[in-house]
Formats: structure tokens, C-alpha cells, sequence
């Protein structure tokens, strides 16, 4: 009986970080406990590992604490906490579930979140100018296609939108429902 070589499994490929201000380096690590605060850095932690904080901790890590949330978890669970968060990362395991899209506007637009709000996972060409209007400010990218457009500086997007959104748009001709983004 012989036995067969196992085919490498393929690593996630790196995501770099981009801004609307271009690609840079990214200061924030993904952790899965509250141990990683006990050393330098800035961490995004799971959302209940971020709630079962001691709330002194909170507060003195504002800085360097995030939290990641999963598109089912509830955004009213870190509502009343936003005050200790630097950053709220919202997570699109999948491209075809925009319930982070929800989860951002709201941030924005009802609760006033002025911390960085970061698009984690499935970030694709057609939906960053929808997320930077809805008030992503970062994103970490791994789809190819999308990281080699942005280093060309290509921000594909439809010019025109009807909808509101947490960031201003102009009105356009004589449509009061047709909106111009406003950079």
C-alpha cells in the first residue's frame, strides 16, 4: 500500500488595510481572548470576550481595545459601550449577507460612532463605494481583483445613488430623489 502526498492546503490570503486615503499599515491585531491585552498593540476583540471585560479595562484600553461582530450579533449589546471602543470591525463572511451594511449607517447615523469602522472578510469591487458611503472608513482586502484596482487608484462605483446614507450627498438636475457622492 502506498501512501499519497496530501495536497497543501492553501493559506487565507493577507489582507492589507485600505483607507480612503490609500493602502497602510495596519496596528490592529484579530485576537480570540482578553489575554493578548496584557502586552502592547491594539486588538479587536470577539464580541463576548469584549463584553465579559471588566469595565474598568474598558475604559482604561479604550485605545487600543476594538470589537468584532459577526453579522448576526446584536449592535444594541455594544450600543451603551461605544464610548469605550476605538474601533468596531463588522464582519461580511459572505458577499451575498449586507447585514454589516445595516450595522454601519446605524453606527454612524443613530449613535454617532466617531471610532474607525472596519469592513472584515468578503470586501468586493461592486460594494466599497456603498460601504464608504454608509460610514466604513477601513477595510481589510484580500480579493485580488479589488486590491489590484485600489493600487491603481481605480474607486469604481455608480456616479449617481437614490438612497440616504450616514455620509452627505449634493442633489443632481432636477430630480430631488437622484444624489451625487460629496468627497
Amino acid at each position: 500500500m502506498t501512501e499519497t502526498a496530501k495536497p497543501e492546503t492553501s493559506a487565507a490570503p493577507a489582507s492589507r488595510l485600505w483607507t480612503p486615503n490609500g493602502f497602510r499599515e495596519d496596528d490592529w491585531t484579530h485576537a480570540e481572548t482578553a489575554d493578548a491585552l496584557s502586552g502592547n498593540g491594539r486588538f479587536i476583540l470577539p464580541l463576548q470576550v469584549f463584553l465579559d471585560l471588566d469595565p474598568q479595562i474598558r475604559i482604561s484600553a479604550k485605545e487600543r481595545l476594538g470589537v468584532s461582530l459577526q453579522p448576526g450579533d446584536q449592535l444594541d449589546k455594544i450600543v451603551d459601550l461605544l464610548d469605550q471602543l476605538s474601533l468596531v470591525a463588522l464582519a461580511f463572511p459572505a458577499f451575498t449577507d449586507g447585514r454589516s451594511f445595516s450595522k454601519a449607517s446605524l453606527l454612524r447615523s443613530r449613535h454617532g460612532f466617531e471610532g474607525a469602522v472596519r469592513a472584515t472578510g468578503q470586501v468586493l469591487i461592486d460594494q466599497l463605494p456603498h460601504m464608504l458611503r454608509v460610514g466604513f472608513d477601513e477595510f481589510e482586502i484580500t480579493h485580488p481583483v479589488l486590491l489590484k484596482r485600489l493600487e491603481e487608484g481605480r474607486l469604481d462605483g455608480i456616479p449617481v445613488h437614490y438612497q440616504p446614507a450616514a455620509k452627505a450627498s449634493a442633489p443632481t438636475g432636477n430630480y430631488s430623489w437622484r444624489r451625487i457622492p460629496t468627497n
